[in-house]
């Protein structure tokens, strides 16, 4: 894992803790600022563990990154040369005119890369070949797993409900296929496979709502 990954993930775990614990900071109140911390640090290193496993399956390798935002219109040279970190940015100004109430978790974003093991495995040691649009998006949707299967356990597991309800939100919210989000890069990979996971996280979803 390269070092400016490393750095992404510690920043998107903090903002996701800031979004989760919002109210909890207003109010500085350390216990749940703790379990805020731990709620993003277990989301964010499920959904990150889920892609490498499903990655390290496809002899590829996956890199995250903060979502940054640099397009402006439709035209390829309409950009802007400094990309803006937008899941810094949109995540924490929402979550603050709305004090909290609502929580916006489209913090990070992934890329897939074939592995040499790959191409050797397929053309010979020294070809190469490229990651489909539907391995790219089992990658994607083995984060998503990843996520709804802590929202599940964590269901069952009296005094961390809100862990399920957390997790459920930031599988809603990476489904939604906007820029380079999860969402997006699974729905061009596979319509259906977007379709099925969109459906099983608003079931999610509407039992976390119960939580509430």
């Amino acid at each position: 894992m390269k070092q400016s990954e490393i750095l992404h993930i510690i920043l998107a775990i903090f903002i996701l803790a800031i979004i989760v614990g919002f109210n909890s900071i207003i109010n500085f109140n350390i216990i749940k600022i703790g379990l805020a911390l731990l709620f993003a640090f277990v989301i964010i290193t499920a959904n990150i563990f889920g892609k490498r496993i499903m990655a390290s399956h496809l002899d590829a390798g996956v890199e995250h990154k903060i979502l940054l935002w640099s397009r402006f219109g439709l035209k390829p040279g309409w950009h802007i040369e400094k990309p803006i970190p937008l899941g810094i940015i949109l995540p924490l100004v929402i979550t603050a005119f709305s004090i909290g109430a609502i929580k916006v978790m489209t913090i990070l974003t992934y890329e897939t890369t074939v592995l040499k093991r790959r191409a050797a495995k397929r053309h010979g040691f020294y070809s190469f070949t490229e990651m489909t649009e539907w391995h790219n998006a089992l990658v994607g949707a083995a984060g998503i797993v990843a996520v709804l299967i802590v929202s599940f356990i964590a269901y069952w597991i009296p005094g961390i409900s809100p862990l399920s309800r957390f997790a459920a939100y930031y599988a809603f919210w990476n489904l939604i296929p906007l820029s380079k989000l999860d969402g997006t890069q699974i729905f061009f990979g596979s319509r259906i496979l977007w379709t099925t996971l969109a459906i099983i996280t608003l079931i999610f979803v509407g039992y976390a709502l119960l939580l509430v």
